[in-house]
């Protein structure tokens, strides 16, 4: 396969031309708003290279998620991660399947690694298409413990996340749905780690009123071990996001910390539900994916 940078070079350096983000990330910006022009690019490459069997199974439950988020409730997408081109597809499978689905798309506000902003121009070019609020991931800091700049980066995450926490509040109740990547990071193949839901998705559980899960199979934008995205790979592929019904929040996490142990870690109970119910929809996403191969 080839990568996504060898088959759309062209597009790729138009759109660092047209990125008007910072690599630099502060307290005051980390809400960016996506950049439509990039946007449009980026969903003219999905269009290439996703097949059109490709679709939203269950569309109607994030179309219910956006009413509710319309009645003023606060609302979150938890989806599983596996490609750059996850968001990417998300709108554009939406897009594709009505007008009320694309209105979703529309309200929704990603929450994206600080690193996609400093790893280079390109992967700036390409996240910065869509609307995000930008964090300082667990993962990230864990990385540097025990080392001279961990003090450093520990007090400029919380500056960071304590931004991020204030636009989050302030977008959720403004008609905004939050979609998060309970896994932080892709999933990689024979990296079990890079699938584990991290605890802090309890905050998010604790945070939110209503929310959706999302299963995805199939992938257009395979991560190579270098974990560079201008080398990922394009695969043209049938993909599926499949999505839960709506689920109340607080009921979901109530039921997840009353079946834990009596010394169990609360927070790891409610991210172990999470991990079951993403496993669930992920072979629900399988299924119907294998109707079109």
């Amino acid at each position: 396969m080839a990568s996504v940078m060898e088959l759309y070079y062209d597009r790729a350096v138009e759109m660092v031309k047209n990125s008007r983000h910072p690599d630099t990330i502060t307290p005051e910006n980390v809400y960016q708003e996506g950049n439509l022009a990039n946007r449009r690019a980026v969903e003219s490459v999905v269009a290439d290279i996703i097949r059109p069997e490709s679709h939203f199974a269950n569309v109607e439950a994030m179309e219910k998620l956006a009413d509710l988020s319309a009645q003023g409730k606060s609302c979150l997408i938890l989806s599983e991660h596996y490609s750059n081109f996850d968001i990417p597809s998300i709108f554009y499978l939406l897009q594709k399947a009505g007008t009320k689905a694309a209105e979703v798309a529309d309200r929704i506000v990603a929450i994206a690694s600080l690193k996609l902003n400093i790893t280079s121009d390109f992967v700036l070019a390409f996240a910065e298409s869509f609307t995000r609020v930008v964090v300082y991931p667990s993962r990230s800091l864990e990385a540097l413990v025990g080392t001279e700049k961990y003090d450093a980066e520990k007090t400029y995450s919380r500056e960071i996340n304590r931004a991020a926490l204030k636009q989050m509040i302030r977008l959720k109740y403004d008609g905004r749905i939050i979609l998060v990547f309970p896994s932080g990071t892709r999933y990689r193949p024979g990296k079990p780690d890079t699938k584990r839901v991290l605890k802090e998705v309890d905050s998010y559980l604790k945070s939110f009123d209503y929310m959706v899960f999302v299963g995805s199979a199939g992938n257009i934008l395979v991560p190579n071990p270098t974990e560079k995205m201008e080398l990922d790979e394009v695969h043209n592929d049938v993909l599926v996001h499949y999505a839960s019904e709506v689920i109340d929040c607080s009921a979901f996490r109530s039921k997840a910390r009353a079946a834990a142990p009596p010394d169990a870690d609360l927070k790891q109970a409610a991210a172990d539900a999470v991990s079951v119910a993403l496993d669930e929809l992920h072979a629900k996403a399988e299924a119907e994916r294998a109707k079109y191969l």
